[in-house]
C-alpha cells in the first residue's frame, strides 16, 4: 500500500447543531491543521429539517454552518488551506452547497465546494410498506405518513470528493465517523477491503465526532477538568497504520486524559465486538488508550471485518404534539405542593378538553424536579425541600388541545399553592411551547436498492462505486449471556463502597436504547467488576427506567463493561416525556450503586 501522507491532522469542530463556536475558531489556529470535521445531524434533526423544507423548498439544511460558522472561519481556512467536511447538507445538500458558494463569492474566496447525494430513500417507502418491513427495534410496521427517509452513507463518497479537489465537502445523512474516515482514505490511500484500517479510522472519527466530550466534557471526574468556559476541542494526529494521538489546542481548558477518551470510545456503542458501519464492522474490544505526553493520548488496536450489504435507513414521522409545563414552587412542603400542582393542572385541563369535545391526553408524565423522581426506588427523602419544580408533560394528536393546556399552565400562580410562580423554561411569551412529537422508524435496506452515491463538484456529477457484496448485519446488539457472578470470597471482612470509587462511566443513547459503559479505574479491578457487576444487578439499580432487556458486553482492552438497555428512554429523545429523555444521567445513577468489596481489595478503592 502506498502512503500518500505520513500523518494528517483533523479537528473535531462541532458535535451538534448549536455547538459552541469555540471549536472551529480554536482549531483553525492549531499549527499545521489540515481538516475540520463538523457533525450536525442527530437522529431527529432531519425531522425538523423536513418541516422547514415544507415551508421553503430552499431550506432543509444546517443554516448555522453557512450563516454563522463560515463567516468566522472561511477566510482563515482559505489562507491556511484547511479543508472542511460537514454533514450540514441535511435533507438538501444541493441547497446548502449553493448557499456556501454564494457566501464565498460575496467574500472573494476561491474555494471549491462539493456535495454528496444519494442518501434520500423516500422512493423506497412504498415498497417497504408493501413488504411489511418491520422496524428492527420495535417490530412495528412503517407508518402511513413519513416526513423523511434517509440511508446512513459511508466514507467513500467523501474520499472521492477530496480526491477531486474539493475544499469544502457537504453531505446529507452519513454515519458520524465517516467524515474523518473519508479524509483518511483519501490521505493514506486506504482501500475498501483494508478492514482493520477502516475500523481504526472510524474509531478516530467516533472520538472526534462529539467535540469536547473527548476533552473532558461530561467526564465522570468533572472536578478534575479545568476552565470549562474555554474548553479545548479535540484534534487527532492520524497515522497510516491506523493509530492516532488525540490532543487539544494549546492554552485551552479541558482535559486530555486516557479515562475521558475511553468514555468517549464506548459512547453510543452497542455490541463493541460488532459496531456496524457502512464501510466496515468494527471490533473495539482490544483498543488500547495510553498517555503519550502532555495533552496527548495515543489510541490504537481497532479491528475490522467486511462491511454489510445493507444500509441502515432512518425515517422520521410526526405522531401528534407534545407540551411541557414547569411551575416553580417555594416554601414549606414544596415537594408535596409541587405534586398536588401537577395533579390539579392535569385534572383541570383534562376536564376542559372533555368539555370542548376533545379526547383526553394520549400520554402524561408528572415529575417534581428536586425530589429525585428519576431515581425511582433509590430516591432519598426530600420532604424538607423548600423549593421544587412541578414538571408536567402531555401529548395529544391535536395541536389545539395542547394550546389549551399551554394557556392553562399559567394559572397555578394565582389559584394553587402559596409560593407558586407560573411560567416555564420552555416558553414563548411565558407560555409553554407546543411542539410536534416526532418518532423514528428504522430498518435495513440493501445497498443495491439505492442508486450509487454521487459527488457533485463544479456542476459535474461523479458517481461513486460502493461495495454491495457484504453479509447482512443488523446494526443492533446481539443477545448474550448477561454475565456476572457473586462477589468473590475473601478471608478478610468485606466493606460497602460506592461503585464510583472503583469505576467511572458514561451514558449514550440511540432511539429508545441506552448504553452505559463502566470502566475500572485500576485495570487490576476489572476482573472484580466482571464478577460483581451483572446485568441483573444493573436492572436492580435501573429497572424502574428500563423496560426491555439488558445485555452486557466485555471490553477488556478498555477494562470496561458495556450495558446495552432496550426500551430505556420512554420512547427516545424526540418522544420521551422524561426530564432526562436521552438518559444522560443513567451512568451517574449506576455509579451510586453500593457494592460489597472484600477487605483484601479495600486499599484499591480510591478515587482518581
Amino acid at each position: 500500500m502506498k502512503h500518500k501522507s505520513e500523518s494528517v491532522i483533523i479537528g473535531g469542530a462541532s458535535a451538534f447543531i448549536g455547538d459552541s463556536i469555540l471549536g472551529p475558531t480554536q482549531l483553525m489556529h492549531v499549527p499545521e491543521m489540515q481538516y475540520l470535521v463538523f457533525d450536525y445531524l442527530a437522529e431527529m434533526t432531519l425531522s425538523g429539517f423536513s418541516q422547514a423544507r415544507r415551508g421553503d423548498p430552499a431550506l432543509g439544511y444546517a443554516a448555522e454552518f453557512v450563516d454563522y460558522v463560515l463567516p468566522q472561519i472561511a477566510p482563515t481556512c482559505a489562507e491556511k488551506s484547511i479543508r472542511l467536511v460537514a454533514n450540514a447538507g441535511g435533507l438538501n445538500p444541493a441547497a446548502c452547497a449553493a448557499a456556501i458558494e454564494r457566501h464565498l463569492r460575496e467574500h472573494n474566496l476561491s474555494l471549491r465546494v462539493a456535495y454528496v447525494e444519494g442518501d434520500d430513500c423516500m422512493h423506497l417507502v412504498e415498497s417497504l410498506r408493501a413488504q411489511e418491513t418491520p422496524d428492527f427495534y420495535t417490530g412495528e410496521q412503517i407508518p402511513l405518513s413519513i416526513d423523511s427517509a434517509n440511508a446512513y452513507l459511508g466514507a467513500v463518497p467523501i474520499a472521492h470528493a477530496l480526491e477531486l479537489g474539493a475544499d469544502i465537502v457537504v453531505t446529507g445523512r452519513i454515519v458520524d465517523s465517516a467524515a474523518t474516515l473519508g479524509i483518511l482514505m483519501h490521505e493514506f490511500g486506504w482501500q475498501a477491503d483494508q478492514f482493520d484500517l477502516l475500523a481504526a479510522g472510524s474509531l478516530a472519527g467516533h472520538v472526534l465526532e462529539c467535540g469536547a466530550q473527548a476533552t473532558g466534557g461530561i467526564f465522570t471526574d468533572w472536578e478534575r477538568v479545568p476552565d470549562w468556559e474555554n474548553i479545548g476541542y479535540p484534534f487527532a494526529i492520524c497515522y497510516p497504520d491506523g493509530s492516532f494521538e488525540l490532543s487539544k489546542p494549546a492554552g485551552t481548558g479541558g482535559l486530555i486524559d486516557p479515562m475521558a477518551v475511553r468514555e468517549q470510545i464506548l459512547y453510543e456503542v452497542g455490541d463493541p465486538t460488532h459496531y456496524v458501519l457502512p464501510d466496515v464492522v468494527c471490533d473495539f474490544t482490544q483498543v488500547n488508550v495510553s498517555a503519550a505526553g502532555k495533552d496527548r493520548v495515543r489510541v490504537h488496536g481497532a479491528l475490522g471485518t467486511p462491511a454489510p450489504a445493507t444500509y441502515k435507513l432512518s425515517a422520521s414521522y410526526q405522531q401528534g404534539y407534545r407540551c411541557t409545563a414547569q411551575v416553580s414552587v417555594f416554601g414549606i412542603d414544596a415537594v408535596r405542593k409541587a405534586r398536588r400542582t401537577s395533579d390539579a393542572l392535569l385534572e383541570r385541563t383534562s376536564r376542559l378538553l372533555q368539555e370542548r369535545g376533545y379526547a383526553d391526553f394520549t400520554k402524561s408524565a408528572a415529575t417534581v424536579i428536586g425530589a429525585e423522581d428519576a431515581y425511582g426506588p433509590h430516591a432519598q427523602n426530600h420532604a424538607s425541600l423548600r423549593e421544587a419544580i412541578a414538571r408536567l408533560s402531555v401529548t395529544h394528536p391535536l395541536k389545539e388541545a395542547l394550546e389549551l393546556f399551554s394557556r392553562e399552565s399559567r394559572s397555578p400562580g394565582v389559584s394553587f399553592a402559596p409560593g407558586t410562580t407560573s411560567g416555564s423554561a420552555l416558553t414563548t411569551n411565558s407560555r409553554p411551547v407546543v411542539e410536534p412529537l416526532s418518532r423514528l422508524y428504522t430498518c435495513l435496506v440493501p445497498k443495491s436498492a439505492l442508486a450509487a452515491p454521487a459527488v457533485i463538484l463544479g456542476g459535474q456529477r461523479h458517481d461513486v462505486s460502493i461495495r454491495c457484496d457484504g453479509a447482512p448485519s443488523l446494526p443492533y446488539v446481539r443477545p448474550v449471556d448477561s454475565g456476572g457472578m457473586a462477589n468473590p470470597s475473601c478471608a478478610e471482612e468485606s466493606s460497602t463502597l460506592v461503585l464510583l470509587q472503583l469505576a467511572h462511566g458514561r451514558s449514550g443513547d440511540k432511539g429508545d436504547t441506552s448504553n452505559v459503559a463502566i470502566f475500572a479505574r485500576d485495570p487490576q479491578d476489572y476482573g472484580f467488576l466482571k464478577e460483581t457487576l451483572s446485568a441483573a444487578r444493573v436492572r436492580a439499580q435501573l429497572g424502574h427506567l428500563v423496560k426491555g432487556r439488558i445485555n452486557r458486553y466485555e471490553v477488556p482492552g478498555l477494562h470496561a463493561l458495556n450495558f446495552v438497555m432496550d426500551q430505556a428512554l420512554d420512547g427516545g429523545g424526540p418522544s420521551s416525556l422524561r426530564n432526562d429523555p436521552m438518559g444522560k444521567g443513567m451512568a451517574q445513577m449506576l455509579l451510586e450503586m453500593q457494592i460489597e468489596v472484600p477487605g483484601c481489595r479495600k486499599e484499591k478503592a480510591t478515587l482518581g
